[in-house]
């Protein structure tokens, strides 16, 4: 069996920048590196209901964006599955059979899901689906046999809760899953890019973000009235560039072809800056105002989201396109999911139909004719 990977995303809202930098341009790239032999990219709309239960029109709406997302950012379904996590119901089952491999205390101690926890005020309200997430992510990617999984580093303690189970159910029933490894962003800059605000990870539920879907107009507003060094004051003040979202999202976002584009003087070809470590060193002994890196910045991420937003308006034109794949993909999920789950219902010892030892000893026992399965 060759690579296979699983990665996906809970339907609670569109994407944004965080989202195509942390992992949504990765998985394009290595969709079309022709490396794997299988890829899946999963919608978790049941897992979104364990925190919207009271709102699931919100799940639904947000299916059918983060399916845009997906295809304007160029997943491709002739190279990648794209399925409704709803769609698949084995992986239900899976849940329900690897709970018994994993304790309360266990899960209360996952550092994502304790973030999680605080983060959306639970307390002892937490619901039990919200709980069990780590558990629920597992069976989603060994129902696939998936070994490779692109996340964000706040990612990596679920996949290695995921990892737990896969050793844990191997060691009790023999070899059956496959244990997989994550994979994170090369650049580190991009495993969490900060909000417009400068407070926290983009985020949709604090409205922190660009989404990928954003007019011209509306990304060029937020990018001008996002949060800087809050002590440059003027434009000859030295200014900071650690931690300053400005230039955080340029080193995330911006190529050699803008500063030679943007910059180059039209009378004489010479180039204002070269490049960002430049643009840096101006800011930092001052002389170089917040708008004007800013104005770079739209530029940079204009430059990046047009051929997404061109992409998008195409199959905006074609929603029953879109389902056609999302159902279509979902089929062939289920097909594979469904294999694994007989897997691991056989190697537990409840394939009921296929033992027919068992059926036939009992049949003895009791005295009873032995058992013949009727055959359609």
């Amino acid at each position: 069996m060759g690579d296979i990977i699983l990665t996906g995303d809970r339907p609670t809202g569109r994407l944004h920048l965080g989202h195509y930098v942390g992992s949504l341009s990765q998985r394009v790239e290595l969709q079309n590196s022709g490396k794997y032999d299988e890829i899946y990219i999963e919608i978790a709309d049941s897992q979104a209901t364990t925190d919207n239960f009271g709102n699931i029109q919100k799940i639904k709406d947000n299916v059918l964006e983060v399916a845009l997302d997906y295809l304007s950012c160029g997943i491709d379904p002739k190279k990648t599955t794209i399925f409704l996590q709803s769609q698949v119901p084995e992986l239900s089952d899976l849940t329900f059979y690897y709970m018994n491999l994993v304790t309360l205390a266990r899960l209360e101690r996952n550092p994502t899901v304790k973030q999680e926890i605080i983060y959306r005020g639970f307390n002892n309200t937490i619901p039990v689906g919200f709980l069990t997430y780590p558990i629920s992510q597992a069976a989603d990617i060994t129902a696939f046999n998936a070994n490779i999984v692109p996340v964000g580093e706040d990612q990596l303690p679920m996949i290695e809760q995921t990892r737990e189970i896969v050793r844990s159910f191997n060691r009790l029933y023999g070899k059956t899953l496959v244990e997989p490894k994550a994979v994170l962003p090369q650049n580190k800059i991009c495993q969490r890019l900060p909000g417009t605000d400068g407070q926290t990870k983009m985020s949709k539920s604090i409205g922190n973000c660009i989404y990928l879907a954003d007019s011209p107009e509306e990304v060029q507003r937020k990018i001008m009235s996002m949060y800087t060094d809050p002590n440059h004051l003027h434009v000859s003040d030295p200014g900071e560039t650690e931690g300053n979202p400005v230039f955080i999202y340029l080193e995330a976002f911006s190529k050699p072809k803008h500063f030679l584009e943007y910059f180059k003087n039209k009378e004489t070809g010479e180039l204002e800056y070269k490049n960002l470590d430049e643009l840096k060193a101006h800011y930092q002994r001052g002389g170089l105002g917040d708008v004007k890196v800013k104005k770079f910045l739209n530029y940079v991420i204009q430059d990046t989201l047009q051929p997404i937003r061109e992409l998008r308006h195409k199959y905006e034109k074609n929603i029953p396109e879109v389902y056609r794949i999302l159902f279509e993909g979902s089929e062939r999920a289920r097909k594979v999911a469904s294999e694994t789950l007989a897997k691991v219902k056989k190697a537990i010892g409840l394939d009921y139909r296929s033992d027919i030892e068992l059926i036939n000893s009992q049949c003895e026992k009791y005295g009873s004719i032995t058992f013949q399965e009727t055959k359609n």
